[in-house]
C-alpha cells in the first residue's frame, strides 16, 4: 500500500475539470484508442487521456494514417490530442481545421520532444529556445481554437541543456497568449529521459506562472511519486508517461492515492494476463487483429516485468500473432504469482544524456522569429 494524501482537485483545464488531476502523457506509438480506453477503465472518466503526437501539415493535407490515429472513443471527453508543428501559420491552419470538423476538445502543443530528428530541424525540445516564434506559435492556437472555446496547452522541458534553459520563459510567454495550462518535463533535451527529473524546476516555474494551472511531469513510476511531486513542487497536476507502460491500473492507484483512499496493490499474474488480453482485444478492434497483435508486442516486456516468466515462454510472446494465440500463453502463467515490489521502477526507454542536434547557428539569436526550413514537412503523423 502506497502513500496517499487528500486532494480535492482544483484543476481545470479550459472548462474541463481535471479529477484526480492526472494526465496521461502523449506518446508517440503508445497512447492510441486502444491503451487510452484501457487506462480510463483503471482510472477517472475525469482524468485527461491524450492522443499520441500528431502533426500539423498531416492535419491540414487530412493525411489518411493521421486521420485514423485521431480516433477516439465515444466515451472520451474532452478528446485531447496533441499537435506538434513550427510554422504559426500551419499549426494555426491546423486548429482551424480540427475545430471546423469537430475532431478535439483540447489541443496540446508538443515543444517536449528530444529526438535527435526532431531537434535537427529545430522542433520539439530545441523550439522555445527562439521565443518569438514559439510565441508565434501559441498565439496561432489560441487564436484558431478560441472562438470554440477549445483550450490549449502547452508542454515542454526545461530547455536545451544546461547552459540553454527556456522554461521560464517559455510558461511566462504560454501564459501571455492565452494558453489554458502548461506542463513541464523536468528534464533537459540534452537528458532525454535518462537521470532523475528535476523537480524544483517545476516549483519554480509554479512560481513564476500564477494565473494557469502549472503541471508536472518526470519520474512518476508510482503513486507516491505523484503524491510527493504535488507535495514538493505546489503544481497543479501530474502528467504520466512512461510508468503506466504494461501498467494501465496505475491510474486506479493515483485515483485512490490523489482521493485519500487506500491505494490498491498491485495486480496478479492472473489479473496482468486478463488486463493484457484486454488489451489485445481493443488494438485488435482498432487496427484488425493481424496488425493490433503485433502493434502488442512492444508492451509484452512492460507487462511481465518483474514477474516469473521463463525466457521461451516471454519470447512466445513477443511473437504472438493471434488472440487465440494470446489466450494459450495466458493459460500458461502461473496466476497466483504475486505483483513484484521492484516492478514499480523506471520502464521503457532512458538512454544516455548527449549533445542536442541544432540547425546551424540555431544558438546564435534566441529572438530570432524564422521558420526552420523543412522541420514542418514530417506529414508522418507522428
Amino acid at each position: 500500500m502506497t502513500a496517499a494524501i487528500e486532494t480535492k482537485s482544483r484543476l481545470r483545464i479550459g472548462p474541463y475539470p481535471v479529477d484526480p488531476p492526472v494526465v496521461l502523457a502523449p506518446m508517440a506509438g503508445i497512447t492510441n484508442v486502444a491503451f487510452r480506453t484501457l487506462c480510463r477503465e483503471f482510472g477517472s472518466a475525469t482524468s485527461i487521456y491524450v492522443c499520441e503526437m500528431i502533426t500539423a501539415r498531416a492535419v491540414v493535407e487530412r493525411n489518411e494514417k493521421t486521420l485514423h490515429m485521431m480516433s477516439f472513443g465515444p466515451e472520451e471527453k474532452p478528446r485531447s490530442m496533441q499537435l506538434y508543428g513550427v510554422d504559426p501559420a500551419t499549426i494555426g491552419e491546423a486548429v482551424r481545421v480540427i475545430v471546423g470538423e469537430g475532431w478535439a476538445d483540447h489541443i496540446d502543443l508538443n515543444l517536449g520532444c528530444p529526438v535527435p530528428k526532431v531537434t535537427r530541424l529545430g522542433g520539439g525540445a530545441a523550439l522555445p529556445y527562439k521565443r518569438r516564434l514559439f510565441e508565434a506559435i501559441v498565439r496561432a492556437m489560441v487564436s484558431a481554437a478560441e472562438p470554440a472555446g477549445i483550450p490549449i496547452t502547452v508542454k515542454f522541458r526545461i530547455g536545451i541543456d544546461d547552459e540553454h534553459t527556456t522554461y521560464l520563459d517559455a510558461g511566462r510567454i504560454a501564459e501571455a497568449e492565452g494558453a489554458a495550462a502548461v506542463a513541464l518535463h523536468a528534464r533537459t533535451a540534452a537528458q532525454r529521459y535518462s537521470g532523475e527529473a528535476d523537480w524544483s524546476a517545476i516549483a519554480r516555474l509554479k512560481e513564476a506562472v500564477t494565473t494557469i494551472p502549472v503541471l508536472g511531469n518526470g519520474d512518476i513510476f508510482a503513486a507516491a511519486d505523484a503524491v510527493a511531486m504535488i507535495s514538493e513542487t505546489g503544481c497543479d497536476g501530474v502528467v504520466v508517461g512512461r510508468g503506466c507502460l504494461g501498467r494501465p491500473w496505475l491510474f486506479a492507484e493515483l485515483q485512490a492515492a490523489l482521493r485519500g483512499e487506500p491505494v490498491p496493490a498491485g495486480p496478479d499474474l492472473g489479473r496482468v494476463g486478463e488486463i493484457l488480453y484486454r488489451h489485445a482485444d481493443l488494438l485488435a478492434d482498432h487496427y484488425g487483429e493481424d496488425r493490433g497483435l503485433r502493434d502488442l508486442r512492444k508492451h509484452m516486456a512492460w507487462y511481465l516485468m518483474g514477474f516469473p516468466v521463463g525466457a521461451d515462454l516471454r519470447r512466445r510472446f513477443a511473437t504472438v500473432a493471434t488472440l487465440t494465440e494470446l489466450q494459450d500463453l495466458i493459460g500458461e502463467l502461473d496466476p497466483t504469482a504475486p505483483f513484484p515490489p521492484d516492478a514499480e521502477g523506471p520502464r521503457g526507454r532512458q538512454g544516455s544524456p548527449g549533445k542536442v542536434s541544432l540547425p546551424h547557428g540555431w544558438l546564435d539569436d534566441p529572438e530570432d522569429a524564422a521558420v526552420p526550413t523543412a522541420a514542418d514537412v514530417m506529414h508522418s503523423g507522428g
